[in-house]
């Protein structure tokens, strides 16, 4: 119970999202953060470290006012361009231009102080290029990322598209809240492209889980209520 008072959102948040779904393969780098591996291969993410990396990533952003958001992948899209906008960041979607963070004489060069990237691997050109400048890289990493040249890696699902709107969503609310917003923060975690249900088919493992899960939560409600 007290694992899921301290969550950023409700653990059936989490899975329901698959957020904690990696892949089959698993680099060195990343196996620190498997809590375990499935039946059928696939590494499972450390939901409370999942957890508590998204808060320090989210502190670690708010201390930075020259943000460069960047992801090629469709998925995270909306995502990262939702989140720029709430923080006030510069966000790339699609192909990163070469040059975009060395190149000075670039129409569309720019300095940023932190780079954070949706996908190491996918998003190389933006890491190579802020790892030139000595700038910060903040990822998010699925278990086949190496993690090379990452400052912070945030070890979760980097492919669904609804685990990286939560993701996004939750950066943008406690990046907000770290610089000392007293706002409450009414978007919600369709703005940023999750879509309602599933981001793809739950397995039974976490069908149990999210089952638990929800039991825990009304009977905790009940009891808060008083009707116990």
């Amino acid at each position: 119970m007290a694992e899921e008072e301290t969550m950023l959102v409700d653990k059936t948040e989490y899975l329901t999202a698959g957020i904690h779904i990696g892949m089959k393969s698993c680099t060195p780098f990343m196996r620190r953060f498997v809590y375990k591996v499935r039946e059928d291969g696939v590494a499972v993410f450390n939901l409370k470290n999942l957890d508590e990396r998204l808060l320090t990533a989210a502190k670690f952003i708010s201390g930075f006012s020259k943000i460069m958001v960047v992801s090629r992948k469709d998925a995270a899209g909306k995502a990262i361009t939702v989140f720029a906008r709430v923080i006030g960041a510069k966000a790339i979607a699609g192909r990163f231009p070469p040059g975009t963070l060395t190149n000075p004489s670039f129409k569309e060069f720019y300095e940023p102080d932190i780079v954070i990237v949706a996908d190491p691997l996918v998003d190389e050109q933006a890491v190579r290029e802020a790892k030139k400048k000595r700038i910060p890289i903040v990822a998010i990493c699925n278990t086949f990322n190496s993690g090379r040249d990452v400052d912070f890696a945030i070890p979760m699902n980097n492919n669904g598209k609804k685990s990286l709107a939560l993701a996004f969503w939750i950066l943008s609310r406690e990046t907000l809240k770290a610089r000392g917003s007293k706002e409450k923060f009414k978007m919600k975690i369709e703005d940023f492209g999750g879509e309602t249900g599933p981001a793809e088919p739950v397995d039974s493992e976490t069908q149990s889980e999210i089952k638990e899960s929800k039991r825990k939560e009304i009977k905790k409600q009940t009891k808060e209520e008083g009707l116990t």
